[in-house]
């Protein structure tokens, strides 16, 4: 079983190393358009293998598409990070001919994977693979949802001062700051979690949720890396051992929710297809205005990007 990770920047190196500690394939592929890169981060990554005890194989190359075929899932994480004072749609033109370059040689070599966008803005990009790849949807899917929920749960946690392992929570929508996280699904070991934090503070933390990613950046100076790969590596996982777990993730919409053409953040069950079912959820007043505004604010960059005739 192979999993290629399309570019060995920190996010990539992240899901090779989350991967093979997780021995969740036999061989993970590393690929990166600087030359050594990929070489060298999975050599290091490989000397960890005597002491971390797994025996997933990693390689890394300069791009040698030949090296990943038949890969079961391909990971892309190809494109130009966010910088301070970027905003996700300055990225577009930059990063769609990245993607749709790296999406037309994954099509050639791994004409049965499934794939998985991580590059920004993440929704756009997810649209850009899918319609690039001319896969069926459920086989393309952008992670966002799982990374957006686990900031939640993570800030949810610190305020409660319980474990985040206790937390469920979901949210919906665009992978930016129109996400909707939704407290009315947000349980603490079954304890819908209004019963245990005020209006005001979990509102505080829902927008400190909507800026994760601008967060890290301005104490970074660039985009995250740690939390991104380790939700990728999960999606990969659910797949590969065709866990059917359910998860937030970014997938094409034909007709649910009453969108179709757009790629957005929605609940969907993963497995060894792919997307296996998408989850359509009862929607309040209040919750379906969040989501509409959020599918909205998804809808023009797409309509932006088809503006630029790069597809």
């Amino acid at each position: 079983m192979k999993v290629s990770v399309i570019g060995a920047g920190n996010v990539g190196a992240t899901v090779a190393q989350v991967l093979a500690s997780r021995e969740v394939a036999d061989q993970i592929v590393l690929v990166d358009i600087k030359q050594g890169v990929a070489e060298g981060k999975s050599l290091d990554l490989w000397q960890t293998a005597p002491i971390n005890y797994y025996d997933s194989r990693i390689i890394g190359v300069t791009d040698d598409y030949q090296a990943t075929h038949d890969s079961e899932v391909v990971v892309i994480t190809s494109g130009v990070p966010r910088k301070p004072g970027m905003s996700r749609d300055d990225l577009i033109s930059i990063n769609a001919g990245i993607v749709k370059e790296v999406t037309e040689k994954v099509v050639k070599t791994s004409p049965a994977a499934k794939i998985i966008v991580v590059s920004n803005p993440l929704d756009v990009m997810t649209y850009v693979a899918y319609r690039v790849s001319g896969f069926e949807a459920n086989r393309v899917m952008g992670m966002a949802g799982i990374l957006d929920t686990a900031r939640y749960r993570a800030f949810l946690a610190e305020a409660l001062d319980c474990s985040p392992k206790d937390i469920q929570a979901l949210l919906l929508g665009g992978h930016g700051d129109t996400m909707v996280p939704l407290p009315r699904y947000t349980t603490v070991s079954g304890i819908p979690v209004t019963q245990l934090i005020g209006k005001e503070q979990l509102d505080q933390i829902i927008k400190r949720t909507q800026n994760g990613g601008g967060e890290i950046v301005s104490l970074l100076g660039t985009s995250a890396w740690y939390a991104p790969g380790a939700a990728a590596a999960q999606m990969v996982e659910a797949i590969i051992r065709n866990q059917k777990h359910i998860f937030p993730c970014c997938a094409y919409l034909n007709g649910e929710y009453g969108y179709k053409g757009l790629c957005v953040g929605v609940p969907v069950k993963l497995g060894k297809n792919g997307i296996e079912k998408i989850i359509e959820i009862d929607l309040n007043a209040e919750e379906r205005s969040l989501f509409d505004n959020s599918a909205k604010a998804v809808k023009t960059l797409i309509d932006a990007l088809e503006g630029m005739k790069i597809l």
